[in-house]
């Protein structure tokens, strides 16, 4: 016969005006900040150790093995073509400079055997530069493994910690108002599934295939760019779709307002 939210409302007073109301709140308000300090917590460690595991596996004991071996086999300097391209541009851009400040008639001339000696420093800087980059590269790969490792053991371990951090993100999503969840939306939507989103992800995946070593296939990338994205826009559009509505139909009115 009445709204619900009546029956809400006459709930809520009566709670206040009760003789434990001081015990409970202060109750709710422990209760709250331990999962605060629990989800803050679980969150650091998730970021931190396998940080830590990363850098720390890297530069005691994986890099050194990988110089290690690689000293052995001194003649392997490149890990791919491009990186073999980049340092033959490099060389080249470095020879022309010299050949044209030998022609300028301000400059002093340059014997022929100078020259070459400059050119053949040069190309020993490169190789020890570009040696250093690939023996980085493989170290990152096993150095990443084990981050990942590290962070599926903590998560496997903290699943009291991770009901506590839902909590604490739900506190705060359900917290905010309908047009900061709207904004939120349209800011994470815009930079993964947007207009400019390409970019970004071309970006990502060749400063990816750099951290490996990989070289960075431009087909393999644009392929990539021309699914994935459309595959998050389909899954953002079916949640706002299928939960969005029935949690906040405010907000998604609010959503639609701002795309329009």
């Amino acid at each position: 016969m009445f709204p619900r939210s009546i029956g809400r409302t006459f709930n809520r007073i009566l709670s206040d005006i009760s003789p434990n109301a001081d015990e409970e709140f202060l109750k709710k308000y422990q209760i709250s900040r331990q999962r605060t300090t629990i989800a803050v917590k679980f969150l650091l460690l998730l970021i931190i150790i396998p940080l830590l595991t990363h850098q720390l596996s890297k530069r005691i004991f994986i890099l050194p093995m990988i110089e290690n071996m690689r000293t052995e086999n001194s003649n392997l300097i490149f890990l791919n073509q491009e990186m073999e391209e980049k340092a033959f541009h490099e060389l080249k851009i470095f020879t022309a400079g010299l050949r044209f400040k030998s022609l300028l008639d301000s400059e002093p001339k340059i014997s022929p055997e100078n020259l070459e000696s400059k050119i053949k420093e040069k190309a020993r800087e490169i190789a020890a530069e570009f040696r250093d980059k690939s023996t980085d590269a493989i170290s990152n790969i096993f150095a990443d493994i084990l981050a990942l490792i590290t962070f599926t053991l903590v998560v496997v371990f903290s699943q009291k910690d991770i009901i506590s951090f839902q909590h604490f993100i739900d506190k705060i999503v359900y917290g905010l108002s309908d047009s900061a969840k709207a904004f939120l939306i349209i800011l994470f939507t815009d930079i993964f599934v947007g207009f400019h989103s390409p970019h970004g992800w071309e970006i990502l995946l060749e400063g990816f295939a750099e951290h490996l070593g990989l070289p960075a296939s431009r087909n393999y990338i644009f392929m990539f760019i021309a699914t994935f994205p459309v595959i998050l826009d389909t899954i953002f559009k079916y949640w706002i779709f299928r939960y969005l509505s029935r949690l906040s139909p405010s907000a998604l009115a609010t959503l639609k307002e701002m795309d329009d």
